[in-house]
């Protein structure tokens, strides 16, 4: 093959790659903005708080402009040969995957301290929990997490059991999350429930702590998780090869910029 026929192919290459991420980004910020403006629906269907929703739109719209603003400058700085578009869109790939990196390896380095600081956080939510009226925003959160994974407290059911030896047992209350949904007849969808519940039967409350749920789901889905994360490693490292590649053996004749534009 030619030099300029493995140049054409190069640009047709990362063209293609970075039109399917230009609209990838155009259908998750799409997303975000239906999500963040149909909060009530979401929240009824998938049973979760509408903090939750709030934040997951926020993080959608974030990785869609991301997206969106990588897809647009590789697409364009390729079919236009534009060096500085390639150039700007090299250094945001690599700064992005320089970040992952680094993430990674904290993640990984700091497992530990990371895992206590989660622990303490859970454990504060729930010694936080309003015994009377409704819960804040991160309490709801929580409940979603219990309702969602079939568990309840971090380490067990016993973390909500905070009474004092001189609280009677009907007076003892149990977040409703922890509560399984009731076996209903009716074709109506079991909606989250909020606030403190009076303290019902073992068999009616999720016996496994949170902790254990995510340690268990984490085991699970390990090797997916990892092949999902090694896939985008080495798609970001194959654009990365291919915009140097291109930048590299474009001609460095700018004129191509102001008859493209």
């Amino acid at each position: 093959m030619s030099p300029k026929s493995c140049l054409g192919c190069t640009k047709c290459f990362l063209f293609l790659l970075n039109l399917f991420f230009f609209f990838l980004g155009i259908l998750l910020l799409a997303f975000s903005f239906w999500v963040l403006f149909d909060r009530q629906s979401f929240a009824a269907v998938l049973g979760s708080p509408l903090v939750s929703l709030r934040l997951c739109s926020y993080g959608f719209s974030g990785v869609g402009m991301a997206t969106m603003l990588l897809g647009f400058l590789g697409c364009l700085g390729a079919l236009k040969e534009v060096k500085a578009m390639l150039g700007l869109y090299f250094g945001l790939l690599l700064l992005l995957f320089a970040a992952q990196v680094t993430v990674a390896v904290i993640v990984y380095t700091q497992r530990a301290t990371l895992a206590t600081k989660v622990a303490t956080y859970a454990e504060e939510l729930i010694r936080g929990y309003p015994a009377q009226g409704p819960p804040g925003d991160p309490h709801e959160s929580w409940d979603a997490v219990q309702q969602q994974l079939g568990c309840c407290g971090w380490k067990g059911p016993q973390d909500w059991d905070q009474h004092d030896d001189t609280t009677r047992d009907r007076d003892r209350t149990i977040a409703c999350s922890c509560l399984r949904a009731p076996n209903s007849t009716h074709n109506r969808p079991w909606v989250l429930p909020h606030g403190r519940c009076t303290t019902a039967a073992p068999q009616d409350i999720f016996p496994r702590g949170c902790k254990e749920r995510v340690q268990s789901w984490l085991a699970g889905n390990l090797v997916t998780i990892v092949g999902v994360c090694i896939g985008i490693g080495l798609g970001e490292l194959s654009l990365l090869m291919l915009s140097m590649f291109l930048l590299r053996n474009l001609d460095s004749r700018y004129e191509k910029l102001l008859r493209g534009l």
